[in-house]
């Protein structure tokens, strides 16, 4: 691949990566990254292990059949008691409780906290930035105090993770289900700047980011209601030897319910929540989100293998190859969810098919241009060809009949003198017409500088005049030279000369029998205007447009009969143009036309004194 193409390739690939990791981060790519975590959870294979913990709740039975949403405090302190006999290893209670009740309620629910070992209560940070903390009286019997600040997806309002740390009015409190697992492991809360440590257990959280812990939610909690409680049995069995996390559970009082990846449209109350972030950190199921670095750099590996693939490989096994990545990249979530990796998906996905869309596009149409390119160039070649075939069979017909006749017939001495002389003038004019043609194919690719040569335009013209009087005699066409500033100019006699004789030899050749062709020139500022004017077939606007394009002849000299590949002109104004000039040309269809070449001049101009008029058999 050339230098330029590859650049190329690599700007597009590079686009497409950029994009793709801006759409990956937009609200659009976070939402279906969201979607893709959700998917995965309800797909994912149930935690093996027995649960720690259990949901003690106050369903709707509890709440009509033990007092109402007025006697929860009373519910609580009955049930505190009653759990002393199951011996659960830490209690739970999931209710912020800042302001008195009733005072028997208060009471009750005071000496049941006071019997409950490994008691853990709840406090609030309001919208306010304040905390709502337990009355004193309950407070002194909690061996901890947790907060149970929701930390819901601000796209889609589900809860993914909670904050393991909260800080407020210059005050800090750990989660509730971080405190419940700390007294359940007797052990202490030891602090690193990305982690936390409990008994052994490591928890991956970031301090700056008010270390969030992705919660691994089970597909249900065990649940036991107070009513069950109350009534004992096998449900009540279920809370022996457990975490217990109190809460409310009715839905017709609960508040603090949420949207989890288990909601099926359903909201979880706080109090299960909870539970299952506890069940998260003692059952050593975190998950750990990759970091954005790392994530783009495995975008911009997808983007290069992509770039790769269609490099290096190309045809069907690309597409194939493409089709094998593509299927990596939608199990790529899936495997690291299995490892404990949140794996975003919408970055890698859009890299991955826009890299892919890209390269295949890019080498598409890469390799359509140079099948094109190649083409044409071959066609160039062809037709350029042919027309130096056809314009070398004059002078070569000329040298073929001259020694012939110097070998077939005894001829005078000076007969044979003169037709040396033809073949010598006419090889030469052969060597310069390929060499003309090769340094303007050079000019025209770069590879040749202009020479700087003075040159008499005047001279160049009536050498042409010379050259085209018996293609005009042929035809009964009459030549009229008409005033000519005398100027010259710097630059390649010979390619000047090839221009001016290709726009006679054309006028000629286009042109009836029997009129007119006018060579006329004039001076403008520091510029000259020679110009050849016919009475010949024209051309239309259209055709005036790409009149200068390599190998295209208009359609009318097409029809003419008159033979030609259509370079000539496009190498005149390829000369021109490397002269510092340019091209102009009118015309009218059955009208004729007018081709004048427009050169900047570097001596003074001494006009011609005369108009002539010149019949061209003279030459």
């Amino acid at each position: 691949m050339k230098p330029r193409l590859a650049a190329g390739y690599v700007i597009v690939l590079g686009a497409c990566l950029l994009v793709s990791l801006t759409v990956g981060w937009t609200t659009l790519g976070v939402q279906l990254d969201n979607d893709v975590y959700d998917f995965l959870f309800r797909t994912s294979a149930a935690p093996a292990n027995e649960p720690n913990s259990v949901v003690l709740g106050i369903d709707e039975r509890s709440l009509s059949r033990m007092g109402g949403i007025r006697g929860i405090r009373r519910i609580v302190g009955e049930g505190l008691e009653q759990l002393t006999a199951y011996n659960p290893r830490v209690v739970v209670v999931d209710l912020i409780l800042p302001e008195p009740g009733d005072p028997a309620d208060d009471d009750l629910l005071e000496r049941a906290m006071a019997r409950t070992p490994n008691l853990v209560l709840a406090v609030d940070l309001t919208r306010d930035n304040e905390w709502e903390d337990p009355l004193p009286r309950f407070r002194r019997h909690a061996a901890a105090v947790g907060h149970v600040h929701a930390d819901p997806d601000p796209y889609d309002n589900v809860m993914r993770r909670i904050p393991l740390e909260k800080i407020g009015q210059q005050r800090r409190f750990w989660a509730l289900s971080l405190e419940a697992f700390r007294l359940d492991r007797h052990a202490e809360i030891i602090e690193e700047p990305n982690a936390l440590q409990v008994a052994g257990t490591r928890i991956v959280s970031r301090r700056e980011d008010a270390r969030p812990l992705l919660i691994r939610y089970r597909p249900a909690m065990p649940e036991v209601s107070f009513w069950q409680l109350r009534n004992g049995g096998p449900a009540a069995e279920r809370i022996r030897d457990k975490v217990v996390f109190i809460g409310i559970t009715a839905q017709s009082a609960a508040q603090d319910r949420h949207m989890t990846p288990f909601s099926y449209g359903q909201t979880m109350p706080g109090v299960e929540i909870h539970a299952n972030a506890f069940e998260t950190l003692a059952g050593n199921m975190f998950l750990e989100p990759v970091r954005d670095i790392w994530v783009a750099l495995f975008c911009v590996a997808l983007c290069a293998a992509a770039g790769v693939i269609f490099w290096q490989i190309g045809g069907w096994l690309s597409y194939a190859l493409s089709g094998a990545l593509l299927l990596g990249i939608h199990m790529a979530p899936w495997i690291a969810f299995r490892n404990g990796l949140v794996f975003p998906y919408s970055p890698p996905f859009s890299t991955a098919w826009l890299s892919i869309v890209g390269a295949a596009a890019f080498q598409h149409f890469v390799v359509r241009r140079l099948l094109g390119k190649t083409t044409a160039e071959k066609e160039r070649y062809q037709k350029a060809i042919h027309f130096v075939a056809h314009e070398m069979r004059t002078p070569l017909q000329a040298i073929q009949g001259s020694s012939e006749l110097m070998g077939r017939y005894k001829l005078p001495e000076e007969k044979r003198s003169e037709l040396a002389k033809t073949i010598n003038s006419e090889s030469k004019r052969l060597a310069r017409m390929i060499q003309t043609f090769l340094d303007v194919e050079r000019l025209g690719e770069g590879q040749m500088e202009l020479k700087r040569d003075t040159v008499h335009l005047s001279a160049v013209l009536s050498a042409c005049l010379d050259r085209v009087a018996v293609l005009a005699e042929r035809k009964k066409i009459e030549i009229h030279r008409q005033s000519v500033p005398e100027v010259t100019v710097t630059g390649d006699h010979e390619l000047l000369e090839y221009a001016v004789y290709n726009l006679l030899t054309n006028a000629i050749k286009y042109s009836p029998a029997e009129t007119n062709v006018t060579v006329f020139g004039k001076l403008e500022g520091t510029a000259l205007r020679l110009s050849v004017s016919d009475q010949g077939i024209g051309m239309d606007d259209k055709e005036l447009k790409q009149i200068f394009r390599k190998f295209y002849r208009t359609r009318r000299a097409e029809a003419s009969g008159e033979g030609g590949t259509g370079i000539g002109l496009s190498l005149v104004d390829q000369i021109v143009t490397h002269h510092g000039g340019r091209m102009e040309v009118a015309s009218r269809p059955g009208e004729g036309s007018c081709f004048t070449i427009v050169l900047p001049v570097s001596v003074p101009p001494q006009v011609e004194g005369e108009t002539a008029r010149r019949p061209v058999a003279s030459g």
